[in-house]
């Protein structure tokens, strides 16, 4: 059963006004990457689900199916853990 904290596929928050979410996005989408999205500016609980699984306010927070997260990752920490 896939979980904020264990998605069946790499689970990212995040928001447009957000630079580095808009970076680590364009990394996912070059690497040709599937991965589910949560845009914090469209979904309520957005916010509370990212901090539930990281314990910070800062984005992006991008969740892996082995259960491991990174919160605002440069693109070679990304790059790295896919």
């Amino acid at each position: 059963m896939s979980t904020d904290a264990a998605p069946d596929r790499i689970l990212m928050f995040g928001a447009e006004w957000c630079r580095d979410c808009r970076r680590s996005k364009a990394l996912l989408d070059r690497e040709g990457v599937a991965y589910d999205y949560v845009d914090l500016e469209a979904v309520a609980d957005g916010a509370d689900r990212a901090y539930a699984v990281s314990g910070r306010t800062q984005i992006p927070v991008v969740v892996f199916p082995d259960g491991s997260h990174l919160v605002e990752p440069t693109d070679a920490e990304l790059a790295a853990k896919l």
